[in-house]
């Protein structure tokens, strides 16, 4: 279960940066170094690539998971809500797997990334 309520932080946070990542400030000139630089490959840590949609209310979590859930949307705050609701927007296959459901990112509350690419949205209906 903790295990659980970290991946969906994680989670959240990977769609966040994704989202921050596809808007790029406009590039700035530069003037041109005295010596050329050695090149260096740059390499980042490998994001699994979304292979599956999983789609679960907050009702159907055990309590606790439930009370850890909570406390993690609390600790975020609603920028971090914002984010994740728009790179939830931003990314067609998780947008329509929602609305195949009936539902949109406005519900989702929390989202959980496996390493094997199963997407897991956390959602809950509005009171």
């Amino acid at each position: 279960m903790r295990k659980t309520i970290i991946l969906a932080a994680a989670a959240s946070l990977m769609l966040a940066g994704a989202a921050s990542a596809q808007q790029q400030p406009a590039p700035q000139p530069t003037p041109a170094p005295a010596t050329p630089a050695p090149a260096t490959p740059q390499t980042q840590p490998a994001v699994p690539t979304i292979q599956s949609v999983n789609i679960v209310d907050i009702t159907e979590l055990p309590k606790d998971t439930q009370t850890q859930v909570n406390q993690v949307i609390a600790q975020r705050g609603d920028d971090g809500l914002k984010k994740l609701r728009s790179s939830i927007d931003a990314t067609p296959k998780v947008k329509s797997a929602l609305e195949a459901k009936g539902m949109t990112s406005a519900q989702v509350v929390a989202a959980s990334m496996e390493p094997n690419g199963a997407l897991t949205l956390i959602t809950k209906k509005a009171s």
